[in-house]
């Protein structure tokens, strides 16, 4: 079915039947009215915008009057919204364009839509890196949604990014702490019971009782980025490298940590800052 159709008393309920898939405007009109025509073409725009979601259902009362009278039409314009074949809102007169796409929100893609669906196929590719990217732009465009910081906080523990992820859930509030929540909650303390190997362990020893030792500290760095622990890694090459900027391996495994986190990522973007503060 195209997205805007006439409508008679022959093809109503093949229309009406449509309203369990799209969501149907009933536009009640008649060529002898200025007010029609003003709306028409507003209306036709929004619906060839969102083809998949609308349908723009046009009845000529001129011509059908008796459909008209079925739906106890009683101005021109007229537009009744309807969705599961029950009216769902609708309104008299002509609208702006704002004002109609206000009324349809709940029944529109989006702008956040597309980038949760761009981050979903990244997840089942295990893509994490440009997930979490999607994830973060989507969060910018709605800061109120849960859904997106639970997928976003779950994202993050797979790319170890825990500070970033407990961060996220703090701001959830109790009444949303659904399964869901639980689950990345725990998510999170086993990847810091997995981050605490015994071999960084000994290192942290050796550095508190050498504080000042490059050698470990980047030693530390190392083991800290194997197990994703980047921020601890970055704070302390960042140590070694304001006093010796060539010591070692420590620039290139710094900068290899920035390429590894996923673009837009606060730490990133911080250390990334620090350290071009120290190259100029």
């Amino acid at each position: 079915m195209p997205s805007i159709i006439d409508v008679s008393m022959n093809n109503a309920r093949e229309v009406l039947d449509a309203s369990q898939q799209k969501l149907v405007l009933f536009q009640f009109w008649s060529a002898r009215s200025e007010g029609c025509q003003q709306l028409t073409p507003i209306l036709e725009k929004i619906v060839q915008q969102y083809p998949q979601q609308l349908l723009l259902a046009r009845v000529d009362c001129d011509s059908q009057q008796d459909l008209a009278m079925q739906f106890g039409v009683q101005s021109l314009p007229t537009v009744m919204m309807i969705k599961d074949g029950k009216p769902v809102d609708g309104f008299a007169g002509v609208e702006s364009e704002e004002a109609i796409l206000a009324k349809l929100s709940a029944y529109l893609p989006k702008p956040e839509d597309s980038l949760i669906d761009q981050a979903q196929a990244c997840l089942a590719e295990q893509n994490y890196q440009e997930a979490y990217s999607f994830l973060k732009q989507a969060l910018l465009l709605a800061p109120e949604r849960v859904d997106i910081k639970l997928w976003l906080a779950d994202t993050a523990v797979s790319l170890g990014l825990l500070p970033q992820a407990e961060a996220l859930l703090a701001e959830i509030k109790l009444a949303d702490q659904d399964s869901v929540f639980k689950s990345v909650q725990a998510k999170i303390e086993l990847a810091k019971e997995a981050a605490d190997s015994p071999e960084i362990q000994a290192l942290e020893a050796s550095l508190a009782a050498e504080p000042d030792s490059f050698t470990l500290k980047e030693q530390l760095a190392v083991q800290y980025q194997a197990v994703q622990r980047s921020e601890e890694a970055l704070v302390l090459l960042l140590s070694i490298l304001q006093q010796d900027l060539n010591f070692g391996a420590s620039k290139k495994l710094y900068l290899d940590i920035l390429a590894a986190l996923p673009k837009g990522d606060s730490v990133a973007t911080s250390y990334r800052r620090k350290l071009y503060s120290l190259l100029y």
